[in-house]
């Protein structure tokens, strides 16, 4: 490959040199060939210019690209937060209208308790009086249906016996038709690959008839095209062999015609070797000085093209030095710039797990407060109650019923205490496994857990100990 620039304008003593030449001293040519150079760099530098403005292009699009995508998952964030914050409204007020309407049921219950066990009493006896003759008509079916089942079971094996027997004979008859075919559609087939066979065996001999007439034809035809070839051969060697036996005649002619020549140029050279001795010691000066003159002329071009590669060699250091220093600036700005972005990031992420982890608090100490108010309530209703039976003395049978719709309420209080307990343990071990995915990224991006600042806490559910995988929110990353 060729240097970029062979020459390189320079300023000695005010006089412009190009190519180791003066401006007046060059040709027509060589200042042609130094516009055609100097034109090619100015094309390849405005390539090179237009390749750099379209990778700075690309670069903007991309920022801005990257750019509105943080911007639309800012928004999506701040959507997330708004849609939370409804919900936890949207929820609080229904918890107040549970309230009310578990107030409503209870008050219900009781004035459907009183009604019940009054009704009750007349419809267990009512229920009684039917019951007992109700059992009476049944027995008297049941003695009925017995009588018939048996009756029904000895006819019916009559009847089995009988369609045995026929379908014995039914398969004896299909056996025999079965076989006598299978028989025909043997006999049949045979006919069939036989008739076949011959076919294959009449259509394979024609062919192979055809393939060898093909074949016979193929090597008569090769046979043909191999004669003429020879001849063809026969008569190039000929014509070659004529060629030569003429050249032969003509250069002998000519040999003759070199004699001659030769003697006459002995003659010369006796005449020419007389001077030559003659002139022998000027020459060998002269022969001096000219290797002497080539030696300095060989060091001069040498030095010159030593310059040259140099020169080109420093042009092309030095683009290669601007493109490296451009690149280290746009690498600063790149880097500077996600240093910032790093740090947003980070801040705004601090930011939002010391809103989760008091968001969580908060609700763990609302949620267990809750619960203890339920617990004591439970207590207190269960002391009522058992206070209330004890002085009402009720019947054991409307005992029974009150007890029994008693532990209903209980069991479905119970299952809506579970249901609580398991949502604390469930945004329990979210708000763990948040901490652990923090964790996590800031290990990823090399940053020390030392260097936060604050230690995160991690909530625990009294009385219950939280799995390891993910809570259904927030999952490491695997």
């Amino acid at each position: 490959m060729a240097p970029k620039k062979k020459g390189k304008k320079g300023k000695t003593k005010g006089t412009p040199i190009v190519d180791g030449l003066a401006p007046e001293d060059m040709s027509k040519e060589q200042v042609e060939e130094h516009i055609s150079r100097i034109r090619e760099e100015l094309d390849r530098e405005r390539e090179e210019r237009n390749y750099f403005q379209l990778e700075r292009d690309k670069i903007h699009t991309f920022w801005e690209i990257t750019r509105r995508q943080l911007e639309e998952k800012k928004a999506e964030l701040r959507n997330k937060d708004r849609e939370m914050e409804e919900a936890e409204e949207r929820h609080q007020v229904e918890i107040k209208v549970y309230k009310q309407k578990v107030k409503h049921l209870l008050y219900e219950h009781q004035n459907n308790l009183t009604e019940m066990k009054a009704e009750g009493t007349v419809v267990m006896k009512l229920a009684q009086k039917e019951h007992h003759t109700q059992e009476g008509i049944l027995r008297k079916d049941m003695r009925a249906l017995k009588v018939e089942l048996k009756e029904q079971e000895l006819a019916n094996e009559v009847v089995v016996k009988n369609l045995r027997l026929k379908h014995t004979e039914e398969i004896t008859k299909m056996r025999n038709d079965f076989e006598r075919q299978v028989r025909e559609i043997e006999a049949k087939y045979d006919k069939k690959m036989k008739m076949l066979r011959d076919e294959l065996d009449l259509q394979r001999k024609t062919e192979i008839h055809e393939v060898e007439e093909r074949k016979n034809g193929q090597i008569n035809m090769l046979m043909q095209r191999h004669e003429e070839a020879f001849t063809d051969i026969k008569n190039y060697y000929n014509d070659i062999t004529l060629n030569n036996l003429a050249l032969i005649n003509s250069l002998k002619e000519q040999m003759e015609d070199m004699r001659k020549k030769e003697d006459h140029l002995e003659k010369e050279m006796m005449e020419v070797s007389m001077q030559n001795k003659r002139l022998a010691d000027p020459l060998q000066k002269a022969r001096d000085d000219m290797n002497e003159m080539q030696k300095k002329l060989r060091n001069y071009e040498w030095d010159k093209q030593i310059l040259i590669c140099t020169k080109a060699r420093l042009k092309v250091a030095e683009k290669e030095l601007k493109a490296l220093q451009w690149e280290h600036e746009v690498l600063e700005q790149r880097f500077l710039k996600v240093q910032q972005e790093r740090d947003e990031l980070y801040r705004k992420f601090t930011a939002a797990i010391l809103e989760v982890q008091q968001k969580v608090g908060f609700k763990n100490l609302v949620l267990e407060r809750k619960l203890q108010a339920l617990s004591a309530a439970v207590e207190k209703k269960e002391v009522q109650f058992n206070e209330v039976l004890a002085a009402s003395n009720l019947d054991p049978t409307a005992l029974t019923l009150v007890s029994r719709k008693l532990e209903d309420v209980l069991e479905s209080k119970n299952t809506t205490i579970k249901d609580l307990q398991y949502e604390l343990a469930r945004v329990c071990k979210a708000h763990n496994d948040l901490l652990r995915t923090y964790e996590a990224k800031l290990l990823a991006f090399g940053i020390p857990l030392d260097n936060v600042g604050f230690k995160p806490l991690e909530t625990a559910v009294i009385g219950q100990t939280l799995g390891q995988g993910p809570a259904g929110l927030v999952g490491t990353p695997t």
